[in-house]
């Protein structure tokens, strides 16, 4: 088989499903825990690789709020986002949509205004230093509850910066019934912003039914149980509702036994638009072109079929329309390019 990774490294890509804390780098995380040394996490960059093996879902969102705790300061928040734009730059993703919890830092003292402008200014140096664009997706924690629902809508109506494209929520799915944040929802659809929950990674089908019925999504993060639903399947097939995947995340939080058995191309055979990311790439051990990897052998791609997965995030992203042109051109004339010069 041709190697398709040095393909990966140099294709355009986006991505929309990665989260802003989640992809601090184990340099950047053990920089922040030396900063603070009251708190638990390894200030030993190659000790972070233990910290960050999970036993379960819920083993990973504890691990995942330590690392959360770090980011006290709007200069931390500053640090953190323009280091997750540079890694993005590092494997050629052109525009990512970083999903954002607001409400973990302010109830931890971060100033509203303070955290705003310390995602914009990272966000607008990104683009002019680096050449990434970024857009946020804020995020209600869902485990925190209806407070942490109003304040990260409130906080997204009243404050909204700039680059807010999207309102979503993540978290613990079981015990945790997306319906009730169906007036939050509501609130931030009537103000522009596009919905984009997580649902059905840990849960069945119907958590995804909701979703789409209580939520209104127009995108579902992970959607990995949409497989035991054909209906579910051909509905969002039917309306070009894109899911989410990220196969690395989904072993790593043991929402999937093994990538063999994971469901990403059952939801390709049904025509459903897939788009595929990281999630939290390093504290899953992997990154973007990692997962473009997995994706090519799990699916069965080559690198024009691996160019139309990196069109579908175009496709699937908020991104404006003359911006989607222009990213959608730039992969066809990577692959165009790469293939001439491959004698293929």
């Amino acid at each position: 088989m041709t190697d398709l990774h040095p393909f990966i490294a140099g294709l355009p890509k986006a991505e929309l499903h990665v989260h802003h804390v989640g992809s601090a780098s184990p340099r950047i995380v053990a920089e922040l825990a030396a900063h603070h040394p009251d708190s638990k996490v390894p200030t030993d960059p190659e000790a972070l690789a233990d910290y960050f093996s999970f036993t379960d879902f819920a083993h990973f969102i504890d691990v995942y709020l330590s690392v959360v705790d770090l980011i006290r300061t709007p200069e931390d928040v500053r640090l953190l986002t323009f280091e997750v734009a540079r890694d993005m730059a590092r494997q050629n993703i052109r525009y990512a949509e970083l999903t954002v919890t607001p409400f973990s830092s302010t109830r931890r003292g971060i100033p509203e205004q303070g955290f705003m402008e310390a995602i914009e200014d990272a966000r607008k140096a990104a683009e002019a230093e680096l050449g990434v664009v970024l857009r946020w997706t804020f995020d209600i924690p869902g485990e925190a509850g209806l407070e942490a629902a109003e304040e990260t809508t409130r906080l997204a109506v009243g404050l909204r910066p700039e680059g807010l494209v999207a309102f979503g929520l993540g978290g613990p799915e079981i015990g945790v019934p997306r319906p009730q944040f169906k007036p939050y929802f509501d609130r931030a659809i009537a103000e522009g912003l596009h919905s984009v929950p997580h649902a059905g990674e840990t849960t069945g089908p119907q958590t995804i039914w909701d979703a789409l019925t209580e939520l209104r999504a127009e995108r579902i993060g992970h959607g990995t149980s949409a497989t035991q639903d054909q209906k579910l399947l051909d509905h969002l097939a039917e309306h070009r509702i894109p899911l989410e995947v990220c196969p690395t995340s989904n072993i790593a939080t043991r929402a999937v036994t093994d990538l063999d058995r994971h469901p990403v191309k059952e939801m390709v055979d049904a025509g459903v638009l897939v788009t595929i990311n990281s999630d939290d790439p390093p504290m899953f051990g992997t990154d973007l072109n990692n997962e473009y990897g997995v994706a090519a052998r799990l699916l069965g791609l080559d690198e024009r079929g691996l160019a139309a997965l990196a069109k579908n995030a175009v496709e699937a992203s908020y991104l404006d329309p003359a911006g989607k042109r222009t990213l959608a051109a730039e992969i066809d004339t990577y692959t165009t390019s790469w293939l001439e010069g491959t004698g293929r």
